[in-house]
């Protein structure tokens, strides 16, 4: 049932948000081992709360109602953007107002740090690993394995 929804919701950004271009999480993990490459900026666009459960490591939260996206323009232009939240909608327009701000390679995490997480993905706390996500809320944490589920929503 979580790989239908997954799926499911894929279409419903992929149509709402049909300029943005979509990363996965394989494809995310080898971006992030690739040293022959640039390092991808990762942006969170998930709550502060959220935030402070739990990120990928290295990601810096931003606002995804922000109208300054200051912190973003300093990225070298060949520097991939990596936008995620929890499913992927949020950030995915987040992504499209970095898009239409004139940012470029910037990607959407497709399933979010959810779909990080449940593939057993590392997520990090005050820079230490952790196995716990913030759930969102009790209806969207259904995508989230249990095992992963912080005890605050």
């Amino acid at each position: 049932m979580r790989s239908l929804t997954f799926n499911f919701l894929k279409l419903l950004i992929g149509f709402q948000f049909p300029t943005v271009e979509e990363i996965n999480c394989d494809q995310l993990a080898q971006l992030l081992l690739d040293s022959a490459k640039p390092r991808p900026l990762l942006l969170d666009a998930r709550s502060q709360t959220e935030y402070a459960v739990s990120h990928i490591e290295t990601a810096v939260r931003i606002d995804p109602l922000t109208e300054d996206l200051a912190a973003v323009a300093t990225a070298s232009k060949d520097r991939p953007i990596v936008v995620y939240c929890a499913v992927g909608y949020r950030s995915a327009k987040l992504a499209q107002k970095l898009d239409e701000a004139g940012m470029k390679c910037i990607y959407n995490l497709s399933g979010g740090i959810f779909q990080w997480a449940n593939q057993g993905r590392p997520i990090f706390q005050n820079g230490h690993p952790t196995k716990v996500v913030h759930p969102y809320n009790a209806i969207w944490g259904k995508l989230l394995k249990a095992t992963y589920h912080a005890q605050e929503c």
